[in-house]
Formats: structure tokens, C-alpha cells, sequence
């Protein structure tokens, strides 16, 4: 006969086993572990003994996380920003700036307009990016000789970022300028050294250089929350234009009861460039712009004459950013980084 306290010390040492195993059987995956923090924004994956750096790219169309290598998103930006027929040195100079852009992200780790566990998006808020299935698809049986031009640009500038004062720029760019880029403070307001106006005469080239839409009176009051006295007679301008930037863009501009900066008008009507003239004939608003982007940094179309003439990336990007340098960027990767396995 089994003693009561014999009993019920078994009964209590089966619990001890059992119980556990049955919590541990039905509780939810991952639950009661220490979850592995999710961003990880610099990650250097391995390819034989050479370190790469992963950039973590959002697909803002399915939502997911894309880690990409450093050079082949380069590639996939370039292929993206810039048309694959330019001068191959304009392909170079284009280069240069998507990685110094990335790069700087990466250096200044400041993800905070990003989803958590990315570094970037795909899309113009950032740098436009494909990967080689998009490409694939987008260029069909051209992919191999476009491909085949971007690799070459790539390449050649494989490692190299621009720099001003031993730090990586904020390298701007835009497609096609009114003949002149734009001190930055111009249209972002802050001064930066190296985003001075230049002049830009290649653009003319471009077929975005000049462009005409047409709305009614009555869409444009309302796009700008304004009330706009119609001119007596045709092809008379509405709008006054106060003052104007040193790359000849709309500083500021009286229309209706209000005055407005270039930035405001380009961003409300979703103009091509803040290079504008509004008039009205035959009771419609007729808008002509000159130039196609924001205009500060280095013109693509720009940059893609200068090829044309002869010069060299370096000549180009050296000219569309004052007194910057050429780097490796390695330099600023630290040691001690995430790894990872691909």
C-alpha cells in the first residue's frame, strides 16, 4: 500500500515533467524567446572571402524587403534613373551618384522615412530601382546588350563615391535643367557647398526641356486657393513674377490675392520645373514650363552632353558639384558590422 505522502510527491514530480511540455507544445512560435531585432540596417553578406554590403530595399508595390548587394543595386538604380542609350560616361557620372547616395544613407544610418527593416525605398523618394527580373521583362531581348552598358559603367567606377570634405555628398540629380541648376537653397532652402547654379546649356537636347499644359480658370483658382482676375485680352499673363533664383527659376510669384514661392506652384499644379509662365487664351490657362525636375545637383541630359563633347565622368560630376573629391567609400564601413551568410 502506497503511504499518502509517497503519493502525493509522485503526483507532484509527474507535474513537474508534464506541465511544461504541455505549455511549451501550445504555445505560439516564438513566444517566450527573445525575438531577433528586425533592423538590421547595414548587412555585409559574405561572397568567398570578399565582404559585400547588403542594401535593404523596400518593394513598394508587394511590400517585402528586398537585400540587394551594394553594386548590383547601383546597377539597378542606374538602369532606372538614367535612359541605358546615353554616353557611357554620363552612365559613369550617373553611377557615382547613385552610390554616394546610398552610401551616405548607409554612413548617417537615419532610416526613419523608411518601413522599419529597409533603407531605402524603390520608388523617386529615394532612387528608382529594379532588380534583373524587372529588367528582364522591361527590356525583353534587349536586356542583354543594355545590361551589358550598365555593367560597364558599374564597373568602372566600382567602389567610388563622391566626397566634400572627407564625407559623402548629398548627390542630387535631376533630368533636365532650364539652362541652369539651382543653388540648393533655392528650392530646399538650406545652403549646401557643393549645390551651386551652374550653368547647364546641353539640356536643350531633352525632348522634357519645354512643355505646355492647358487647364480652365476655374481648376487652377482652386488648385491654388486663389481667386484670379481674367485679363482683358488674350495671351496675357495672370501672375507677377516677384523674384527669380540664380538658376532663372520662379522665386516667388504674385497670383490672384496671394504670392506663392516657385516650389509651391511647381508642387500644386505638378509642374515639370519651377521654371514657369502662366496666360490665359481663350479662357483657359495655358502653362508652359522649361526643364524637367528639381533642378539642383547634376542634370542627366546635362551630364550626357558634357559625355558627348568628350569629357569624363569625373570632369562631369566635378562640375555639376563644386569642390568635391573622388573616395572609396570603404573607408567608412566599419569592421564590426552585421554579418550575414547569403
Amino acid at each position: 500500500m502506497i503511504r499518502p505522502i509517497t503519493f502525493l510527491a509522485s503526483v507532484l514530480v509527474l507535474c513537474l515533467l508534464i506541465v511544461p511540455a504541455v505549455i511549451v507544445q501550445f504555445m505560439p512560435k516564438g513566444a517566450g524567446q527573445v525575438q531577433e531585432q528586425q533592423h538590421v540596417p547595414l548587412a555585409i553578406a559574405k561572397q568567398g572571402n570578399a565582404p559585400v554590403i547588403m542594401v535593404s530595399v523596400y518593394r513598394t508595390e508587394t511590400g517585402d524587403i528586398e537585400k540587394v548587394p551594394l553594386e548590383a543595386y547601383i546597377r539597378g538604380v542606374v538602369a532606372s534613373e538614367m535612359p541605358t542609350d546615353f554616353e557611357l560616361e554620363a552612365l559613369k557620372a550617373q553611377a557615382l551618384a547613385a552610390r554616394t547616395y546610398i552610401i551616405r544613407r548607409l554612413v548617417e544610418k537615419d532610416f526613419s522615412d523608411v518601413p522599419e527593416g529597409s533603407v531605402v525605398t524603390d520608388t523617386i523618394k529615394h532612387q528608382v530601382f529594379q532588380n534583373e527580373e524587372e529588367l528582364r521583362a522591361r527590356w525583353g531581348i534587349e536586356y542583354e546588350r543594355k545590361i551589358s552598358r550598365i555593367n560597364e559603367a558599374v564597373n568602372a567606377t566600382m567602389g567610388l563615391v563622391l566626397t566634400f570634405q572627407g564625407h559623402p555628398i548629398n548627390a542630387t540629380f535631376f533630368s533636365t535643367s532650364n539652362g541652369y541648376t539651382e543653388n540648393s537653397e533655392d528650392y530646399w532652402g538650406a545652403e549646401i557647398p557643393y549645390l551651386r547654379s551652374v550653368e547647364s546649356p546641353w539640356d536643350t537636347e531633352s525632348p522634357h526641356y519645354k512643355n505646355e499644359t492647358t487647364m480652365s480658370i476655374e481648376a487652377l483658382q482652386d488648385k491654388l486657393n486663389t481667386t484670379i482676375s481674367v485679363p482683358a485680352s488674350s495671351d496675357q499673363p495672370v501672375m507677377e513674377v516677384v523674384s527669380r533664383t540664380a538658376g532663372n527659376r520662379v522665386s516667388e510669384v504674385a497670383i490672384g490675392d496671394q504670392t506663392f514661392t516657385g516650389k509651391e506652384i511647381r508642387e500644386l499644379l505638378e509642374l515639370d520645373s519651377s521654371h514657369f509662365d502662366i496666360s490665359i487664351v481663350n479662357q483657359s490657362a495655358v502653362i508652359q514650363t522649361t526643364g524637367y525636375g528639381h533642378g539642383v545637383g547634376m542634370s542627366q541630359w546635362g551630364a550626357n552632353g558634357m559625355a558627348a563633347e568628350g569629357h569624363t565622368a569625373e570632369e562631369i560630376v566635378q562640375y555639376y558639384y563644386e569642390n568635391i573629391a573622388i573616395e572609396d567609400y570603404r573607408q567608412w564601413i566599419a569592421s564590426n558590422q552585421n554579418t550575414e551568410n547569403e
